[in-house]
């Protein structure tokens, strides 16, 4: 017996983990001691057999546990068809086998939301404790990911994981003392805090854009804005003005793609898919670039640095201004603007809705050179443009620099969380 106990000892001892990171207080600590996840919690596998309960929740990759009506706006699943789905209860934890690239083995959450069923092609387990804080940090990490995948087999589809209930319980995840457990959960969680007021601030940014720019430019059918500045109030209406006259429309081209004298040159080359992406107006590169010889050889100009580009299809409606010379594809214009672009931008942008309609097509919408030539803006005089244009780029610039804060808090947040928890490697080991 002694020698039994000797060897696992040492077995034990072998397979302690020490984080990268710790706190001070526990750095003289042992090491924390892997378990299977079957030793720290139950499956839940009771039925909604009377359909008792009617609350349906999904588990998103990007916001955890929700009820269903609120994240897909309807309900997929409806009374009558609930009795072969989980009882889950609050704290309980959901695992969602169908990946994505936010979570590429498929989300691990906790359920703050309350009791409701949840699609019996998820795992419901439960802790046989009831402080769970770490478990639901450690959960959001990607130290477990390894195992799964270790575990799992192809299924019949491949956006979903494959792995048995049994493979899954079986989970091996670190078990420190569990007021080290809840420092670190104490930590993460105030992080998380900061994250959710700055993403509040962003939000409230982009809402006081969005409500400023309907006010900074008149309503459909009217002449004037509800908001001027001061110099302006006695101003004239704006003058209706058509695209072609407030700037030269370009087309877009692709040069033959099975030739690679064309590509992977100095030339930017953009999409409709690189555009709408992010809150800043301005793009300065571009995933594929051409060579003099593949812009010789399609049908776009290399527009001049600060022109805006629209997409005219797939989709319709994306607007951007250029900081570099670029060259546009056929789904995308050019627009050299006679005066500042920002102006051309923004009105653009407060006519999206409109601009959207004006395509034309059958198979999908298109809107031709000819029509967006067409398109008519409300303009005020140029010093009113410039007024406006000045306004918008300034609070553009504080939402771009607002999410520039935002993500280099997340990427803290990951960085951490790879120190304060074993690498995959470790646990798997």
């Amino acid at each position: 017996m002694s020698k039994e106990k000797t060897s696992m000892s040492k077995n034990d001892k072998q397979r302690a983990l020490v984080p990268r990171l710790r706190f001070p207080e526990f750095r003289d600590e042992s090491g924390w001691l892997p378990v299977r996840l079957d030793q720290l919690a139950d499956r839940v596998t009771t039925k909604n057999a009377d359909e008792s309960v009617t609350r349906v929740l999904t588990n998103s990759a990007e916001h955890g546990v929700l009820n269903q009506r609120e994240y897909f706006d309807k309900d997929i699943a409806t009374k009558g068809n609930l009795d072969g789905y989980y009882v889950v209860e609050h704290g309980d934890f959901v695992y969602n086998p169908r990946i994505s690239s936010a979570a590429p083995v498929g989300p691990i959450s906790r359920n703050n939301v309350g009791e409701g069923v949840m699609s019996p092609l998820y795992t419901v387990f439960r802790f046989n404790h009831t402080d769970t804080d770490f478990y639901e940090h450690y959960f959001k990490s990607t130290s477990w990911h390894l195992y799964l995948r270790s575990v799992s087999s192809t299924g019949a589809r491949h956006d979903r994981m494959s792995i048995s209930n049994a493979g899954f319980m079986q989970m091996p995840v670190p078990n420190p003392h569990p007021s080290e457990q809840q420092k670190i959960a104490d930590c993460l969680s105030s992080l998380d805090d900061l994250i959710a007021a700055e993403g509040r601030k962003l939000a409230a940014l982009r809402d006081h854009k969005k409500g400023l720019t309907q006010q900074l430019f008149p309503r459909e059918g009217e002449t004037r804005p509800r908001l001027r500045f001061p110099e302006f109030r006695d101003a004239g209406e704006w003058e209706e003005k058509t695209i072609e006259t407030l700037a030269r429309v370009t087309q877009g081209g692709t040069p033959d793609t099975s030739n690679g004298e064309y590509w992977d040159g100095t030339i930017n080359w953009m999409t409709p898919a690189e555009m709408g992406k992010g809150d800043s107006p301005y793009i300065g590169s571009t995933m594929r670039t051409l060579t003099e010889e593949g812009l010789n050889n399609c049908s776009s100009e290399l527009l001049p640095a600060h022109s805006v580009i629209v997409s005219t299809r797939a989709p319709i409606g994306h607007i951007a201004i250029n900081t570099v010379p670029i060259a546009i594809n056929q789904g995308c214009r050019g627009l050299v603007p006679v005066e500042d672009a920002h102006f051309l931008y923004y009105a653009l942008l407060r006519a999206k809705p409109r601009l959207m309609d004006f395509g034309a097509g059958n198979t999908f919408k298109e809107l031709s050179g000819s029509a967006l030539k067409c398109f008519v803006l409300q303009t005020p005089s140029p010093p009113e443009q410039q007024k406006i244009a000045d306004c918008l780029s300034a609070l553009d610039a504080l939402i771009t620099a607002q999410g520039e804060k935002l993500d280099a808090l997340r990427t803290h947040k990951r960085g951490l969380m790879q120190q304060l928890f074993p690498s995959p490697e470790e646990l798997r080991a």
